[in-house]
């Protein structure tokens, strides 16, 4: 798919892996759309517009149907179109699951599988009629490998892993892709956080010794979107640190 004038929706885009997913299709020379809970900084916005595109901000809950279905509604009638949807909003709250609450399970499960699966419900429909487009759900390596302390996050992530199939093998039929990325360890906010002693600990568990980039994952993205004959699959992401 040649991304130019495409129009690309990204949900949890406003720091982080969200936000180097919207600027590697900036640069592509898509025109975005910029999701999140909270209000997205003018400065995000202006970088991407730099690159000649359009960009436009709908803030929302993807954890919400409703919610999720305003946001597909609202990029389809500014852009025409919704082209590459890609789900990256995600939450964690993690603890051993002999202390974790119902609420802390549900509240994982309905942002990142269940959001999923909302905003996909109501984009698949347009692609479909359009015969063509691309979905990419972020996953994570511990929704294939299991993390102690991550049993929510890890079976909302392996959710996703499941969606992604079953939804590629019924959107195929119309030339519409679905696929799936598993980020490791990669330099965020929240890997920022750890103490020292943690991020060696983790580096131990990574081949290449080394956590990964937000633009890694970005550039994971734009390559899916661009191939019509990758779909149902799940792209590693991780230094080797799972093969």
């Amino acid at each position: 798919m040649n991304l130019t004038g495409k129009t690309v929706v990204v949900t949890g885009s406003s720091r982080g892996i969200g936000e180097a997913i919207a600027e590697a299709f900036a640069m592509q020379g898509a025109n975005i759309v910029l999701n999140a809970r909270k209000p997205i900084a003018e400065e995000v916005i202006t970088k991407l517009e730099a690159y000649g595109v359009q960009v436009e901000t709908i803030l929302g809950d993807v954890s919400d149907f409703e919610s999720a279905k305003e946001l597909i509604e609202q990029a389809k009638k500014r852009f025409n179109s919704v082209d590459v949807l890609v789900n990256n909003a995600g939450i964690n709250r993690d603890k051993l699951i002999m202390r974790m609450t119902e609420e802390d399970f549900d509240a994982t499960y309905e942002v990142n599988l269940k959001g999923t699966f909302n905003t996909i419900r109501h984009a698949l429909p347009l692609m479909l009629k359009q015969k063509t487009g691309t979905i990419i759900n972020v996953s994570s390596v511990v929704g294939e490998t299991g993390n102690a302390g991550q049993a929510n996050y890890a079976a909302s992530k392996a959710g996703i892993i499941g969606l992604t199939k079953s939804v590629a093998r019924e959107a195929a039929m119309r030339g519409v892709t679905c696929n799936a990325i598993t980020p490791g360890f990669i330099e965020t906010d929240m890997t920022a956080a750890l103490s020292e002693k943690v991020k060696e600990t983790m580096l131990t568990q990574i081949p290449l010794k080394r956590f990964g980039k937000s633009k890694d994952i970005a550039e994971a993205a734009v390559f899916l979107s661009k191939s019509d004959y990758i779909t149902g699959q799940t792209i590693r992401v991780n230094g080797g640190m799972y093969m």
